[in-house]
């Protein structure tokens, strides 16, 4: 799997205490994204999704699992892996999303993805929309979707 980093403390990328995953690559480059290091899906690097498991499980006062990027969309069904075992393991799972539900539930690929997780913030940050009080999201369009 390719990923820019991950983060085993979070408190910002959804609630509780957070294993975050940046995947590397995102079509969208939104201008004034918080993460343009993640937009080159080249950049990264690859580490097989198994080690990243054993890693999210390390710490047993983790909450969830947080998916964001990059798009986490461009590499399915390693998230999807991911998500599944993360649910095993009695954690929570959100994934952010430059894409909406609707075009993702249009999309053939991204349905084992959408199968795992519980929380999707969806839509493209939007700079002209961007509201500092908003909670987990950083633009008035985008939407946190319980599925």
């Amino acid at each position: 799997m390719r990923i820019h980093r991950t983060l085993h403390d979070s408190i910002v990328d959804g609630p509780g205490l957070r294993f975050v995953v940046f995947t590397q690559g995102c079509p969208h480059a939104c201008p004034g994204c918080h993460n343009p290091d993640t937009h080159d899906p080249m950049g990264g690097k690859d580490i097989p999704v198994e080690d990243i498991i054993a890693d999210m499980k390390k710490n047993p006062l983790t909450d969830g699992l947080t998916l964001t990027g990059g798009e986490p969309f461009n590499q399915p069904e390693d998230c999807a892996k991911l998500a599944h075992a993360a649910r095993a393991a009695g954690l929570n799972v959100w994934c952010y999303t430059g894409w909406t539900l609707e075009a993702l539930q249009t999309m053939p690929t991204a349905q084992v993805l959408l199968r795992e997780i519980d929380v999707l913030v969806d839509g493209p940050y939007d700079k002209a929309r961007r509201n500092l009080n908003l909670q987990w999201r950083g633009s008035e369009n985008q939407r946190i979707i319980y599925l």
